[in-house]
């Protein structure tokens, strides 16, 4: 039966804004409290997908979250109308009116941890999210995250949701973003590689900042998804780069089939890494492709994205690599990608620039977009059909965003409560364009 790697995109939301929230998000940082353009970016996404769609890659949209979430500012204390709310959190919690506003669903690369059915016991597809606890305004989003990802992948014949780990600070969960898989075709037994940048006592930590995902939290995930001991790693992530801006493994690293492409300082170990895929891949030979500090600096890797970039698979088996505008426009990080073109003992034949200038300001290059979930035929029927992207879905969604986005929005605009009604008009009309049902709160 033949196995695809489909990507599930998030859509950017209505409130997308530059807050600045993630502490040791370098670019988030940077660009903190600049006028956002919100349809820019909701188009600038469509517009990947489309290239994704256009390859041959099946391709399925996430839809946003909503935001503001007033029953967190209700939860926090605020009350009375909604309007009433927003004036009063501006006021006297503006950091939380932030926290509430965030857009960051959107990099959906953070949603959950998925393992395909060739690697589970019971051959169903396991989704557990993330449950982002490191973070206020990403802690906000696991309950609907569970949500959309039931009403997306809904049958129980094929697809089993975990609910997300409790959300204690030793069980800090980011999802895919620090989750590769390798294999020699998508439909054989993975092996599944976990990074953490958070393990034991006696592991080096970052000093700088925080790291986000632990080594608990990735083992629980393979626990509850049934994995094989001897066919799952668990790696830890380089805390000097932590320190330099990388907050997820795929700022740094990014594998993709029997590739696996990386910066020499991404791990604490990668030899180790290294031998163990070699020993344990079957039906391929692995491509490890080190790019050394002295092409490409930890400095340039995290301003370019250069390892956020998407590898997939077209229908004919050729790997292709989306990369951001911003890796064409560093001369160093645009001469390291043709070499690696024109090095035919990799499998990556074709470079395509997208540009995601409105994601990229906050932090969120190709990668952080999308969520990869490997589906056989029966599974790919099994997905909800009004969240595959199509011709006809993408047109409908660019309308969508043309009628209910803003094309600037500013801090003091979050407690507009015209922003709020317009958002809950937009979402409402998605979830019946996606056919989800009810995911939010404000619907039900």
């Amino acid at each position: 039966m033949n196995t695809i790697e489909a990507n599930f995109d998030g859509l950017v939301g209505p409130t997308h804004n530059y807050a600045g929230l993630a502490f040791g998000n370098v670019a988030s940082a940077r660009n903190a409290e600049k006028p956002s353009n919100p349809r820019a970016a909701a188009r600038q996404g469509l517009a990947k997908m489309k290239l994704l769609m256009d390859l041959g890659v099946a391709q399925g949209v996430l839809p946003p979250q909503e935001r503001p979430h007033i029953p967190t500012l209700k939860r926090l204390g605020f009350s009375g109308r909604d309007a009433d709310i927003l004036h009063k959190v501006k006021r006297d919690a503006p950091g939380l009116l932030a926290a509430a506003s965030s857009a960051s669903s959107m990099w959906v690369a953070n949603a959950a941890t998925v393992s395909p059915s060739p690697d589970t016991p019971d051959r169903k597809v396991h989704f557990t999210p993330a449950n982002l606890c490191g973070n206020l305004h990403r802690a906000l989003e696991p309950e609907v995250t569970a949500r959309i990802l039931k009403a997306v992948f809904p049958d129980r014949r094929h697809f089993h949701h975990h609910p997300p780990l409790p959300p204690q600070a030793t069980l800090g969960d980011e999802g895919a973003a620090n989750h590769t898989r390798l294999c020699w075709t998508y439909g054989a037994p993975g092996l599944e590689i976990f990074v953490y940048g958070k393990g034991d006592e006696e592991d080096p930590t970052p000093q700088k900042y925080p790291a986000r995902q632990t080594r608990a939290a990735a083992e629980a995930v393979a626990r509850l998804h049934g994995l094989d001991p001897e066919r799952t790693c668990f790696v830890q992530q380089n805390p000097a780069v932590v320190d330099q801006g990388v907050f997820h493994n795929d700022v740094i690293a990014v594998g993709n089939r029997e590739l696996l492409l990386y910066h020499e300082q991404a791990f604490v170990d990668d030899n180790a890494l290294r031998d163990w895929v070699a020993a344990r891949l079957q039906g391929a030979e692995p491509v490890f492709v080190e790019i050394p500090a002295t092409d490409v600096s930890v400095e340039e890797a995290v301003k370019s994205y250069l390892f956020n970039s998407q590898i997939v698979c077209a229908p004919d088996g050729a790997m292709h690599m989306i990369v951001a505008q911003e890796c064409e426009e560093s001369d160093r990080v645009w001469e390291c990608l043709q070499r690696l073109v024109k090095d035919r003992a990799n499998p990556i034949r074709q470079i395509h620039v997208a540009d995601l200038r409105q994601s990229m300001n906050n932090g969120g290059g190709p990668a952080c977009l999308r969520l990869r979930v490997a589906l056989n035929e029966n599974e790919r029927a099994a997905v909800n059909p009004q969240c595959w992207l199509a011709p006809e879905r993408l047109t409908q969604l660019v309308n969508w965003v043309d009628l209910h986005y803003r094309d600037r929005l500013a801090f003091e605009d979050l407690a507009d409560p015209l922003l709020l009604d317009e958002s809950r008009t937009a979402l409402d009309r998605l979830t019946r364009i996606l056919g989800i049902g009810s995911v939010y709160d404000f619907q039900r």
